[in-house]
């Protein structure tokens, strides 16, 4: 078995998709745990407010296969990848981290993901799991987020019920 550890965010009915996000994560992995939720704007285009939080699963599936498994479980949720790549999505699930393993491709799989430079991603993930180091750095979550240019003021909101 694998850990993964995923970003989720939604900012199309955020609540409805996460909640079922989660459910379909637990019914496939079980036991998941999640990180509280944060809400924070849109990036590289302008909309709605994004909820984001993290996920650490323990996986039987390869990185590509989870990959495939992830993009499923978006495209069941109403996920639309005709407009421009930065847009609204009732959905976005991505490996963040997998094990130790550092990947790049085939498609869009990249681990670790580059968006892990993104307070939406690194400070969902540092709350589950501060001491896990980065592959190739060596880097502490809890390092890259006290370093980060949000730590000081992180706009938290009240956990969703994802636990």
């Amino acid at each position: 078995m694998s850990t993964a550890w995923l970003s989720l965010g939604s900012n199309v009915e955020p609540e409805r998709h996460l909640r079922a996000a989660a459910a379909a994560l637990r019914e496939r992995f079980g036991a998941v745990r999640f990180s509280p939720v944060y809400r924070t704007p849109a990036v590289g285009f302008e909309g709605p407010d994004f909820l984001n939080c993290a996920a650490a699963i323990e996986t039987d599936l390869d990185p590509q296969a989870l990959n495939t498994w992830l993009h499923a479980l978006e495209d069941m949720q109403g996920r639309d990848r005709s407009g421009p790549r930065f847009s609204s999505r009732t959905l976005d699930i991505d490996i963040v981290l997998f094990d130790d393993q550092v990947l790049e491709g085939p498609g869009n799989l990249q681990i670790p993901r580059k968006e892990l430079q993104h307070a939406f991603v690194l400070k969902p993930l540092c709350d589950l799991a501060p001491e896990l180091r980065l592959p190739g750095s060596g880097r502490r979550l809890a390092e890259l987020w006290a370093a980060h240019p949000d730590f000081a003021h992180p706009s938290a909101i009240d956990p969703l019920e994802l636990r």
